[in-house]
């Protein structure tokens, strides 16, 4: 039997190192890719004309998640949680609301309550500075209420926010239901969209903690949402609108039967420099 032939070695391949060098240059660049170093960039933010509420500049209580299916179920809530001679006044000392008026607001998500002792009544308002050509401001001097009382006022058109409602729906919302008898009167078709023009700039929000006029002894925090505002169809003078009835739509509602509304508004024009921001 001739013998074998050796076993044969195998040569490397001509291009195995230049096939090493790339595999480990392509690992070293995939780790480093990996790597992401800290950087002081930070991305622009979006700006809103109208940026989402509600601010806050204290530590506010829970809110209260009570139902109260009827005006005495929240009036009995309240009273030990209220000085009795400030509660004793809602609705019977001149310019105040009642026991019903705080019920439908909570009904309707206008405000709400924090679940405190006294407790905290929270709302967003949108006061519209309404502007004349003469660089006026218009001002509602008083108010004529249901019960015959009249309430002083000295401030802007303003007007509770509804849950969801943008600044822009609540400005035309808050015309048409406060000057719009008197705007009815020189203009006809009113699109109310069309003849209030929010000025461009002009928003500005605050945070405002204070015990309502409306109901004593009730502290309030008020979120305001504020924009100058032209509005066609305005007498150049002194002059009174009438106001729908305020709770019209909620007839059914135990609580509106007994509330108190605003009938009239009293205004007039005043220099805008005399008007505080």
């Amino acid at each position: 039997m001739s013998p074998q032939p050796p076993p044969s070695i195998t040569k490397p391949h001509p291009n195995s190192l230049s096939d090493f060098i790339f595999s480990a240059f392509s690992l070293f660049v995939c780790s480093s890719s990996s790597f992401k170093p800290t950087s002081n960039f930070n991305p622009p933010r979006r700006l809103f004309k109208f940026p989402i509420m509600p601010l806050t500049t204290t530590k506010t209580p829970a809110i209260n998640n009570h139902h109260f299916p009827t005006p005495q179920s929240l009036s009995d809530w309240l009273r030990p949680r209220l000085p009795s001679d400030s509660f004793a006044a809602w609705g019977t000392r001149p310019g105040t609301k009642n026991i019903h008026n705080l019920w439908l607001e909570l009904a309707e998500g206008e405000t709400s309550l924090a679940d405190s002792t006294p407790p905290v009544r929270t709302l967003e308002v949108v006061v519209v500075r309404v502007r004349d050509h003469q660089n006026r401001i218009l001002i509602e001097s008083h108010q004529q209420l249901s019960n015959g009382d009249i309430r002083d006022r000295s401030r802007p058109l303003s007007e509770k926010m509804k849950p969801g409602e943008t600044v822009e729906s609540a400005v035309v919302r808050a015309v048409k239901e406060e000057l719009g008898s008197i705007i009815k009167d020189s203009c006809s078709n009113v699109n109310y969209g069309d003849i209030v023009k929010i000025i461009p700039n002009s928003y500005s929000s605050k945070v405002e903690e204070r015990v309502s006029v409306s109901y004593p002894g009730l502290p309030a925090c008020y979120v305001l949402h504020t924009v100058d505002a032209i509005v066609d169809g305005l007498p150049d003078c002194e002059f009174c609108s009438e106001e729908e009835e305020e709770y019209q739509d909620l007839d059914e509602k135990e609580g509106a039967k007994g509330a108190v509304s605003c009938k009239k508004h009293y205004w007039k024009w005043v220099d805008s420099n005399t008007v505080s921001s």
